[in-house]
């Protein structure tokens, strides 16, 4: 019998083959992309949870206890943490695994931290891939937590399933300051630590901003949940409130995936295009050149961006 493939692997639950099939893909390899069509198949079961939230709220707390929370109905789980990247190794600089630690030793749990090597949004580029990868080999839950960056943060919404936004006590003016952003996109609001001064506050400011939404008939209404992550408490109705939430938006439940695979292919075309103008149409050097004229003001971006493409199309 011929040895099992790469992409058999990972559909088997290998964990040395998840993790290397994640490797493929966060270097962009050709290779990753092949696997990500032989797998494709057999993906769209599990959940994803996606956890936002500014910098210091216990997003890596409060995942880790939303791990063992879910581990105790027997599913199993899946972890990307995005991380910031190292200015050095150009790797996660902080590793959120090293707060997950006691999850190290369950088959039932695979983690895996991400840089997010410059790209914006709160996720590395190939997250939505590593979730496949992680919904493929046979995780029910999927969580992804983003780096923690602010307001930019919005991409998560594009990728999971529910948008849990976590906040910390104390952070009244920070809610304003983050509402354009990310306290757009949430389906829960977690106010963690709330054993802290302050947290009935922080709960008080989040209703007031939901209440200048107008929600119609049977839409749903962010709901305001506290935690202490360190403790566990609030965990256990947490995850009841996402079970909830993922059952009044099941009807819609394709919609949504629809509209998320319409952002991921937009973003594959726009990166493959620019990679194939930086490799096939330009010369070498080329664009550091038009880059130079563009900043000297002798072009503009709008005519260097049509002499491009009118190149691209005759070739």
């Amino acid at each position: 019998m011929t040895p099992p493939t790469l992409p058999e692997r990972v559909l088997a639950g290998n964990a040395r083959a998840i993790a290397r099939a994640i490797s493929l893909i966060e270097d962009e390899s050709p290779s990753g992309a092949e696997l990500i069509r032989r797998i494709f198949g057999s993906t769209g079961q599990a959940y994803l949870m996606g956890v936002t939230g500014p910098p210091g709220a216990g997003k890596s707390t409060l995942v880790d206890r939303m791990i063992a929370e879910i581990r105790k109905t027997g599913q199993s789980v899946g972890v990307v943490a995005v991380d910031p990247t190292s200015p050095y190794t150009g790797g996660a600089l902080l590793g959120d695994r090293v707060r997950m630690q006691s999850h190290a030793g369950d088959e039932g749990v695979f983690i895996r931290s991400m840089a997010t090597r410059g790209h914006l949004g709160g996720l590395a580029r190939a997250t939505g891939e590593v979730a496949l990868v992680l919904d493929a080999s046979g995780k029910d839950v999927v969580i992804i937590e983003t780096v923690g960056v602010g307001q930019d943060e919005v991409d998560i919404v594009r990728t999971a399933d529910v948008s849990i936004v976590t906040i910390v006590p104390g952070a009244g003016d920070e809610v304003q300051a983050l509402k354009a952003g990310i306290m757009e996109i949430a389906d829960i609001f977690v106010v963690n630590k709330a054993d802290r001064e302050g947290a009935d506050r922080t709960v008080s400011s989040i209703e007031a901003m939901l209440s200048l939404h107008t929600f119609g008939e049977g839409d749903w209404r962010p709901p305001i949940m506290k935690t202490e992550a360190t403790s566990g408490r609030g965990i256990p109705e947490l995850l009841q409130m996402i079970e909830r939430f993922k059952q009044h938006t099941a009807p819609t439940q394709g919609s949504r995936r629809r509209a998320r695979a319409e952002w991921r292919l937009r973003e594959l075309l726009g990166h493959r295009f620019l990679r194939h103008v930086e490799e096939s149409i330009l010369k070498a050097g080329e664009f550091e050149e038009i880059l130079e004229r563009i900043a000297s003001r002798e072009l503009d971006p709008y005519s260097a961006v049509d002499g491009i493409f009118q190149r691209s199309v005759r070739t």
